[in-house]
């Protein structure tokens, strides 16, 4: 438990010739805690790990148990409402990030998608966003109410994967539609791709139609000029956080950030997020987001994650030389992500290539796909970490691997418009049957089919099953369809 070690963040930064200190204020509260115990009777049951699995204790460590806990408890202050150290770090993270309004959450980003669903929209209110949307803006949708108008980004057929999102089929559709409630785009994709947020944004405001992005994958742009800028300097009215995916944080720790002169309710969407959270916040999860924002505001989280981006340009390089393997670029017009490094060699499947990097070489790569596979450069990475991948790669790049039929035959990333009989929700809702895969051609889904990574939806509820279909279900023997 890395943060665990370094339980207190004091970190000295230079900016103009003074010092100033980076706080972790729930870190703080967590420190004291520890170091102050108490005779416990509240929750949790195992009581500082004293009622767990010794097995388990001796895994993630007596510290780890003792900070255990949560809000209400040890002066720690309260999620719903955010009081003391929860509010003083919400506080500090809408300040690094630029928001007007920051809320912690503790289950994905996909809380922050279902409470600005819940909050923003109500049944029959149309949507705006991308195909390739994360399965929770559509379980957002299913539980509003409100229905998908699609944007269907371009497609790099070579590999394999949804592009960016262009300003002009956002100002198309919305000048087509005018019931439109907002403008919901992913941002970048879950490769590294990159769209025109800024003139998005600008048509949006020309219409007066609030834009929220996805930008789970996004949150350190915010602190290196050499990343894209991120969508709150953009004009975005609310932006979600992944601190867990690329920040540094826990498993299931984010943020949700609602704009300066946003044109969104911020109160609306804070009572949601109270209908969504659990009511025992983990004060772990909440720490390590208040640790993941010190960090990185930290001069010693600013070298971090400019070696990430050393990291992944040196990566990039050896990858140039390469004769066999190849790397996605912004050669088509796009901005990448550099940290995102997705790379495809000749005559293997993604899948194939991932599985040769883990069994010879002990190398777990982020996702795979029938064209490609996606490397991560993280802030924890070090220079020797990177060596060794490319050594290994410049391996493969001069070894003669033979492709697999039943990996390399197998699709992950859906290519389909979507041919929507009824609604998400009604469709959700409708009696049901669950019939073979194969016999499912022609009927309407009644259920969210969605692999993760990267949780991009092959069926929505309400949509027209037909053979095209099939390939990205290799999973699936049966298949929820209205009865």
């Amino acid at each position: 438990m890395i943060f665990l070690l370094y339980i207190f963040i004091m970190t000295n930064v230079t900016k103009n010739s003074k010092s100033v200190k980076t706080k972790a204020p729930i870190v703080e509260a967590l420190k004291q805690a520890y170091e102050n115990p108490t005779y416990q009777f509240h929750i949790p049951g195992h009581t500082k790990g004293s009622g767990t699995l010794p097995e388990f204790k001796k895994l993630i460590g007596r510290k780890a148990l003792s900070v255990d806990t949560t809000d209400e408890f040890d002066n720690l202050g309260t999620l719903h409402p955010a009081t003391g150290p929860i509010k003083e770090a919400q506080e500090l993270a809408a300040k690094a990030f630029g928001a007007k309004k920051t809320f912690f959450l503790l289950n994905g980003s996909t809380a922050g998608n279902l409470a600005l669903a819940m909050a923003l929209t109500k049944k029959g209110q149309k949507i705006l966003t991308n195909r390739n949307c994360h399965r929770s803006v559509l379980t957002g949708m299913i539980i509003s109410g409100a229905e998908p108008l699609w944007l269907i980004p371009k497609r790099f057929e070579d590999w394999g994967i949804w592009g960016n999102v262009t300003p002009e089929s956002v100002e198309e559709m919305l000048e087509t539609h005018d019931d439109v409630s907002m403008v919901w785009i992913t941002n970048p994709t879950y490769e590294g791709v990159v769209s025109d947020i800024k003139s998005i944004s600008a048509i949006c405001k020309r219409f007066g139609v609030p834009l929220i992005v996805d930008e789970a994958h996004a949150c350190l742009w915010n602190f290196n000029k050499h990343l894209p800028t991120p969508a709150l300097q953009l004009g975005a009215d609310a932006v979600v956080h992944s601190l867990h995916k690329t920040g540094g944080s826990m498993s299931q720790s984010s943020m949700l950030h609602i704009a300066e002169n946003s044109l969104i309710d911020a109160d609306a969407v804070e009572k949601a997020l109270k209908l969504l959270h659990t009511t025992s916040p983990s004060l772990m999860l909440l720490a390590s987001l208040d640790s993941a924002r010190a960090n990185l505001e930290s001069q010693r989280g600013q070298k971090m994650l400019q070696r990430a981006i050393n990291n992944a340009k040196y990566l990039r390089r050896e990858i140039e030389q390469m004769e066999h393997i190849h790397d996605l670029k912004p050669d088509f017009g796009y901005m990448t992500d550099v940290t995102k490094v997705f790379i495809r060699a000749d005559g293997l499947s993604g899948k194939r290539l991932e599985s040769i990097l883990e069994i010879d070489f002990n190398i777990e790569v982020e996702s795979a796909s029938d064209a490609g596979l996606l490397l991560l450069s993280n802030i924890g990475n070090t220079r020797a970490d990177m060596e060794y991948l490319v050594k290994c790669l410049k391996k493969i790049d001069k070894t003669s691997y033979s492709d697999i039929c039943y990996l390399e035959n197998r699709k992950h990333m859906p290519m389909l418009t979507p041919i929507i009989k009824m609604s998400l929700r009604d469709a959700f809702y409708s009696e049901k049957e669950t019939i073979p895969k194969d016999l499912a051609i022609g009927r309407v889904s009644a259920e969210v089919i969605a692999e993760c990574p990267p949780g991009i939806a092959v069926l929505l509820p309400g949509e027209l099953i037909t053979k095209e279909h099939l390939p990205y279900l290799t999973d699936y023997d049966f298949i929820e369809v209205i009865k």
